[in-house]
């Protein structure tokens, strides 16, 4: 799988998604980093139909993470944007559910790493024509083969 990736659409964002989807397995933590409107709730959506979540996904923001049960691997979807540090992750519990789930964290940069010994980061950005970008960054042996095997 290609490490970065022009996404001219929100369908090419949501494709995205889906193609990842293929690589997650119980377990995985994904992070996802960038500005507001850069593509991360879009790329989640994505991950989430290619899991085969059939209820909406929609941003966590004020409920800061949800479980969505009904795809072939749990979604765990957290937005991690008001939370202080790495004690308010503490206090989510979130690494009860992370080992039977796929997490995906907006917002997450240093707060959730320690949830997993391996994880996936994907540096969304959104340019001046409105494009938005995608950068795979492999945290670990694991993902970079799984990754390159792609």
């Amino acid at each position: 799988m290609r490490r970065e990736h022009v996404l001219p659409t929100p369908e090419a964002t949501h494709a995205l998604g889906r193609e990842l989807a293929g690589l997650l397995r119980p377990g995985d933590l994904v992070v996802l980093v960038g500005p507001l409107g850069a593509g991360k709730t879009a790329l989640t959506q994505g991950i989430g139909a290619g899991l085969g979540v059939r209820e909406p996904v929609t941003s966590p923001t004020f409920v800061i993470a949800r479980v969505h049960r009904d795809g072939r691997v749990p979604l765990l979807h957290v937005d991690a944007y008001r939370l202080g540090g790495v004690a308010d992750v503490d206090d989510l519990d979130l690494d009860a559910s992370t080992g039977e789930s796929v997490t995906v964290v907006e917002w997450g940069q240093g707060l959730v790493e320690q949830l997993a010994d391996e994880h996936l980061e994907i540096r969304l950005d959104r340019r001046d024509d409105d494009v938005r970008t995608a950068l795979l960054v492999p945290r670990g042996p694991g993902w970079e083969q799984r990754l390159a095997a792609a």
